[in-house]
């Protein structure tokens, strides 16, 4: 009953991360500086933190990394693997493995840029009730370079791709390898999809965004990282339907596929922003006791999106299965999911 996908058809770009997750309490937020739904990258001062968790809190190690996340949920709501291709750079360690290890077992296709005299980047999941704060330390994320993506059996997996995904969190690693695969999508009329992925990248990453937005057909957001958007802007308004507006009729190479963008509000409904409209999509809201960790609700929605967006579906399908997966991984701890999806066009 299910017609098979050509395999690779979703190419994705990010830092893959090992999650370090633990549940403690706020004056170990307060110790390292941190607020609650923070995501940083680590400074000197936060180096500490990962051992700490390890050896004072019950932690776990889940397989992390925005896109990688949002590629793992799509796979396994897709069914079949190895329709999504990821691309980042780990280390050559135990972490590495781990990472490799999920990512396979969820179906997805990983080649991994790998960097012997670096570790793999690992990100502290700091879970406090229903909240969670994210502190990056990228280490060998951050060694990504372009030639990974022009050897020849990557650069046809990347050619060969129909839809591109990018977070924004790879705009502090790589922009001339986001700028290449913006400009195979632009020559072959695909879409390509980013995320502004945190208000830091806004905040101090604005010129690699803006170089790279004329080039995107979709954008995600949640409320916090599209104010963040439009403060670096100095726009006026603060209204979420305003800021999505301004962000669709920002300079777009290709004006036949008009951008879009969608934000999400907890569990407000989600914003779907077009030229002419502003449509809303209701959240299920979930009671406080089947919460266990909103860590990777959002990149849970994307994976929900691109399962369905790369089988041609409407948008509106799309966003239902974001929330759809968003609302399966907020029961589960980290970005995981179990069982088998039951996700209902």
């Amino acid at each position: 009953f299910c017609v098979p996908h050509r395999e690779g058809i979703l190419v994705g770009c990010g830092n893959p991360l090992l999650d370090i997750s633990a549940i403690v309490p706020m004056d170990f937020l307060n110790k390292y500086a941190m607020k609650e739904d923070d995501a940083i990258l680590a400074e000197e001062r936060h180096m500490p933190i990962y051992q700490e968790l390890v050896d004072c809190f019950q932690a776990e190690f889940l397989a992390g990394g925005s896109v990688q996340n949002s590629l793992r949920i799509a796979q396994w709501i897709l069914g079949q693997p190895k329709v999504a291709v990821f691309f980042g750079c780990v280390g050559e360690d135990k972490y590495a493995e781990i990472l490799a290890e999920k990512a396979r077992a969820a179906g997805l296709d990983v080649h991994y840029q790998v960097k012997k005299d670096v570790p793999t980047g690992t990100c502290a999941v700091l879970i406090t009730g229903t909240h969670r704060s994210l502190c990056a330390n990228l280490a060998a994320a951050n060694n990504f370079t372009i030639d990974h993506l022009e050897d020849p059996g990557n650069k046809a997996l990347v050619d060969n791709a129909l839809y591109y995904y990018i977070s924004g969190f790879f705009l502090t690693v790589n922009p001339p390898s986001i700028m290449k695969v913006a400009a195979t999508a632009h020559a072959n009329q695909r879409p390509f999809l980013m995320n502004l992925s945190a208000p830091f990248i806004s905040q101090f990453y604005m010129a690699p965004l803006l170089a790279v937005l004329p080039y995107v057909d979709i954008i995600f957001g949640n409320e916090a990282e599209a104010q963040a958007f439009a403060e670096a802007q100095e726009w006026p308004s603060e209204d979420l339907r305003e800021i999505g507006k301004r962000l669709v009729a920002m300079d777009k190479l290709n004006p036949s596929r008009p951008r879009i963008a969608i934000l999400t509000q907890g569990c407000d409904p989600v914003l779907l922003i077009q030229q002419d409209s502003v449509q809303e999509f209701p959240v299920t809201k979930l009671a406080v006791h089947e919460i266990v960790d909103t860590n990777g609700a959002g990149d849970a929605f994307v994976g929900g999106f691109l399962s369905q967006f790369v089988q041609g579906k409407s948008l509106d399908v799309c966003i239902r299965c974001g929330n759809y997966a968003a609302g399966h991984i907020i029961k589960n701890p980290g970005c995981t999911y179990n069982g088998k999806p039951d996700f209902v066009e």
